[in-house]
């Protein structure tokens, strides 16, 4: 191991100005034996560097060379495996763990003695140790001279320098001088130690030569010692006073510190009770304002107002700790508490007298003019006190809430009772301009009648400085059948019902603005505090408190329960109303739902969960059900038509009163986003007046049913045609189609076959002719010969079928009506018809007995002659 140790220094540490102290041959553990050493080693220059170095001998077996070095500043732990057991194992924990088993446990045991030994001389970094014998740390940690002798080989070879040039000439020159060194070195030892035993005579000659310099030199220093003890006792002397100098300054110290403390206190203090001073002091004007104001005034509201906020100011403001505790702080929050009691009852007491005087003084008579009251004086003058129910709302929140219900209370019986003499005021108008005894032919009374629907109207309004719709006028409908006076009677209600709800909406907002202003709630933020009447009144400064989750109530929802008190009446009231007008004329729904609608979509865009919305919302529902009751009333009335059996049918009511519907429902609906619920009750309608038309002509005696379809249909065609409603395109093709399909019917029904025993004749030939014989030979056969033919055509002379022409047009002139106006178009239809059956039989005759020169006894020229006159004499 001595001879490798040389060789890795010379070879691989040398050039590398490095020196190797220990050194073990080692394998790693677990794996196939390939046998390499850890050395330890240090550079020779400083700072010095301590590294643990894997060698491992070449391949070829002729070097060694360097594969691995750690620094040993990165050895973090080192494990023997076992501290009481001879063990070769052991680990090293540098970056990471690294395995070893060494060729015996001495050399382990050395290896990591000279690592110890070198982390304690160079490094001294803490070396995490496990199953380390105590004797490896004994050795590796010496103290005094012993680390010296236990440093060996490692102490020797830190000491250890190298000869500089001069060393080297003089050991040569030496060696010159004495050749026979090498050869007999005990001669060259015995001549050095002579001449060693020659130079320590002459040194102690010289020393004692010098005896007299050393008797002075001692006497030189007994005197300095002289003088050091002079100079130690003025040192002694110095620090006696020094102390005393220091326990003056300590008490200077000790004094200033305390002036110090005392300054940094009474600044403290001061601060305190400025802040006390500042935050917890209400003048004597405000007290004042507080107790005396006169609350009537607008100077003296001003002033209450201030005085109020300021007060409030002092009550709210955050003591620091202690201050509570003061008995100064004590008697200011108990002058608070009382002004505040005190003030609060004042004002209470001052608004509940307001509030009795306005519902007093306030009086309502009937009005002609169909006007509600104006409350804006009323509301201004309360509205100077909006500050101060803030401030009440804040610290006294009982006198708030009782404010709140005395308020409602009064305000509510006046409310009432105007509205009630309005409504009263609106029910005479329209009774009074209304004959209940006059119905169109589809409308009739329907009472009283509740339902639900929402829906949005979009008509231009302009009487009254809102919106009016512009169906408000039935003038413009020609073709009714209804008199003058009901159109006028009809467009009074609209004119009074858009009045009625034109009124009431201005009356609800202001109400409800001046609610929200008074008393300080908020319509569009969520709050914390609970409804009326489940408020908790605790304590008197209740805080608004936001809550993100569980809000149980709102101040928006607070607004409208009040508004809801308030106007109590207006919902049943309206509801009265609705009634009256469907009582009169159950048509007059139409108009209640198209303006009802424009009103509850303008309350939505202001505020959907409003009161007046949800009121008018609630209304609006009546109205669609009466506008629903009136079209099953008209469907109603009808299945239960009946007609006469001894007078022609004509057109039938319903058909005509569909036509009154229409074009009334048509002029309200114009431009009106309830047009899908019209166009519903359309499709009902439509559907009724087609199956009825059919169960009518089905059960009419008098009138042939193709009659009655036809002129019915057709009065249907013209009428969706006229009015072009676009939902019932559809039902228009269908009676355009019924009625030229009965028109055609009723043609070829009447007409008939009116040269009846030519026709039988031609049946028979072109019965021959579909048997197989020719149309040439066909006048051979002995029934259908020339003979034969002129027979039949002698029959038929122009005066006889003029004759039956006219008896024809008599007897259609009995079956169709007159306001229908189709006597001519089903005339004319009969002709075409007549032509048709006449260009047939010469068309047969042409094929069959070509070259005889048989022709009819009249023309086409002498038909349509025949038909001019017949329609002219009548």
């Amino acid at each position: 191991m001595t001879a490798i140790k040389h060789a890795l220094q010379r070879d691989i540490f040398t050039p590398n100005d490095e020196r190797l102290l220990s050194i073990v041959n080692v394998c790693k553990a677990g794996k196939k034996k390939k046998n390499c050493f850890l050395c330890a080693t240090v550079t020779t220059e400083r700072p010095v560097h301590v590294r643990v170095v894997k060698v491992k001998k070449s391949d070829k077996g002729d070097f060694y060379k360097t594969q691995t070095t750690w620094l040993l500043q990165d050895l973090t732990m080192v494990d023997a495996k076992d501290d009481l057991k001879e063990n070769p194992d052991f680990d090293l924990h540098f970056d990471k763990v690294y395995k070893w088993v060494a060729s015996s446990p001495a050399e382990k045991n050395a290896f990591i003695s000279c690592i110890l030994k070198l982390n304690q001389r160079y490094l001294r970094k803490k070396i995490d140790l496990a199953n380390v014998s105590p004797q490896i740390l004994e050795e590796s940690v010496p103290s005094g001279e012993n680390q010296s002798v236990a440093g060996g080989e490692e102490e020797a070879a830190a000491e250890y320098q190298e000869l500089n040039t001069r060393e080297k000439q003089d050991i040569e020159f030496m060696m010159v001088g004495c050749e026979y060194a090498i050869s007999n070195a005990e001669a060259f030892a015995e001549k050095l130690s002579r001449e060693l035993q020659v130079l320590d005579g002459a040194n102690i000659q010289s020393i004692m030569a010098s005896e007299k310099q050393v008797n002075i030199l001692m006497q030189l220093l007994d005197e300095a010692l002289k003088e050091v003890d002079q100079i130690e006792g003025k040192l002694s002397s110095y620090e006696e006073m020094l102390q005393s100098v220091k326990e003056q300054m300590d008490q200077i110290s000790e004094s200033n510190h305390l002036i110090e403390l005392s300054k940094t206190n009474s600044e403290t203090l001061l601060g305190e009770i400025e802040f006390l001073v500042n935050h917890m002091d209400l003048s004597k004007g405000h007290i004042k304002a507080l107790q005396d104001a006169d609350l009537s005034s607008s100077r003296g509201i001003e002033a209450c107002t201030n005085a109020a906020e300021a007060l409030l100011q002092c009550m709210n403001v955050s003591l620091r700790p202690g201050h509570s505790m003061l008995q100064a702080v004590k008697q200011q929050q108990q002058l608070f508490t009382d002004l505040r009691e005190q003030f609060a009852r004042r004002l209470a007491s001052h608004l509940n007298n307001v509030f009795v005087q306005q519902g007093h003084d306030q009086t309502s008579t009937l009005s002609v003019e169909m006007t509600l009251p104006n409350h804006h004086p009323f509301h201004r003058d309360l509205l100077r006190y909006a500050k101060l129910m803030e401030w009440l709302k804040n610290t006294e929140y009982a006198r708030y809430e009782g404010l709140m219900k005395n308020y409602i209370d009064y305000i509510v019986r006046l409310y009432d009772r105007e509205i009630r003499d309005f409504f009263e005021v609106a029910k005479n108008k329209m009774t009074g301009a209304t004959k209940e005894g006059k119905k169109f032919g589809l409308h009739g009374s329907s009472g009283k009648l509740t339902g639900s629907t929402s829906s949005l109207n979009k008509l231009s309004v302009q009487s009254s400085g809102s919106r009016r719709s512009q169906s408000s006028s039935l003038l413009d409908m020609g073709n009714m059948s209804a008199s003058d006076l009901d159109v006028a009677d009809r467009t009074k209600f609209d004119k009074i019902f858009e009045q009625v709800l034109s009124e009431l909406e201005p009356l609800c907002l202001a109400e409800q603005d001046f609610i929200s202003k008074f008393f300080n709630l908020s319509q569009h933020q969520s709050m914390s505090r609970t409804s009326m009447g489940e408020v908790d009144e605790g304590d008197g400064g209740v805080s608004s408190r936001h809550q993100t989750t569980a809000v149980l109530s709102s101040e928006k929802e607070m607004v409208r329960q009040m508004m809801t008190h308030i106007f109590r009446c207006i919902e049943p009231e309206l509801n009265n109303l609705i009634a009256l007008g469907d009582k009169i004329d159950s048509f007059n729904s139409l108009y209640m739902l198209v303006k009802m609608s424009h009103h509850v979509w303008t309350a939505e865009n202001v505020d959907s969960a409003s009161f007046l919305s949800t009121t008018l919302g609630n209304v609006l529902v009546t109205v669609k059900r009466n506008f629903d009751k009136c079209i099953s009333n008209q469907i109603k009335q009808m299945e239960d038509v009946k007609i006469s059996k001894k007078s022609k049918v004509g057109i039938l009511p319903f058909v005509s009163g569909f036509e009154e519907f229409a074009e009334l429902a048509e002029s309200i609906f114009r431009g009106s986003e309830r047009r899908g619920d019209l166009d519903k009750a359309y499709t009902k309608l439509i559907k009724a007046v087609f199956i009825n038309v059919e169960k009518v002509a089905n059960e009419s005696q008098k009138t042939p049913r193709d009659v009655v379809m036809m002129e019915n249909f057709h009065h249907i065609f013209a009428t969706l045609s006229r009015l072009k409603i676009s939902c019932l395109e559809t039902e228009k093709r269908d009676a355009k189609q019924k009625y030229n399909d009965h028109l055609q019917s009723y043609v070829i029904y009447s007409l008939g076959h009116p040269l009846e025993k030519l026709n039988i004749f031609f049946e028979g030939v072109k019965a021959r002719v579909a048997q197989g014989i020719g149309y040439e030979e066909v006048s051979y056969q002995l029934a259908f010969s020339k003979q034969e033919l002129r027979k039949v055509i002698k029959d038929y002379p122009g005066k006889e079928v003029k004759k039956g022409l006219d008896n024809l047009y008599k007897k259609m002139d009995k079956h169709l009506c007159e306001e229908e106006n189709l006597l001519q178009v089903v005339w004319h239809t009969m002709q075409d018809e007549f032509i048709r059956q006449y260009k047939h039989f010469e068309g047969l005759i042409e094929k069959c007995y070509t070259g005889v020169g048989i022709t009819m006894e009249f023309t086409i020229q002498d038909i349509l002659e025949y038909f001019s006159s017949i329609a002219q004499s009548h």
